[in-house]
C-alpha cells in the first residue's frame, strides 16, 4: 500500500470518522490505521476477504465523496501551509515581538487540536 494513499485515507478516516457506520469504521481503522491485511480482517470479523475489500473500497468512495462537498481536509491542508509560511516570516523578521510571537503560538496550538 502506498505511504500518499495511507496518509490521505487516514487523514480523511480523522475528519470524516464520525459520518460512517460502525463496520465501516472497523474496517478502514483496521486496514488503514493498524495495517491489518484484508484476511485478518476478514478472520476477525469472520467474513469473507472479498466482503472486507468491497467494503473498504465502498468506504474509500464515501470518505472522498464527503471530502469532495465538505473539503475539510483540502482546508485543514491549506491553513497549515498559511501557518507554516507565517511562521516562518514572523520567525525572520518579528522574532523579538513577543506578543505576536504568543498569537502565532496560539493560532498553531489551536490547529493541532482540531
Amino acid at each position: 500500500m502506498e505511504i500518499e494513499k495511507t496518509n490521505r485515507f487516514n487523514a480523511l478516516f480523522d475528519f470524516y470518522e464520525q459520518l460512517l457506520t460502525t463496520k465501516q469504521m472497523q474496517y478502514i481503522g483496521l486496514y488503514y490505521r493498524d495495517d491489518y491485511s484484508l484476511g485478518e480482517i476478514a478472520e476477525n470479523f469472520q467474513v469473507s476477504r472479498q466482503a472486507v475489500y468491497d467494503n473498504i473500497k465502498r468506504t474509500e468512495q464515501i470518505l472522498e465523496n464527503y471530502e469532495s462537498k465538505l473539503h475539510l481536509y483540502r482546508d485543514f491542508v491549506a491553513r497549515d501551509q498559511k501557518i507554516e509560511f507565517l511562521s516562518q516570516y514572523v520567525s525572520s523578521h518579528y522574532a523579538n515581538d513577543q506578543k505576536l510571537l504568543q498569537l502565532l503560538a496560539a493560532v498553531e496550538q489551536n490547529e493541532d487540536q482540531e
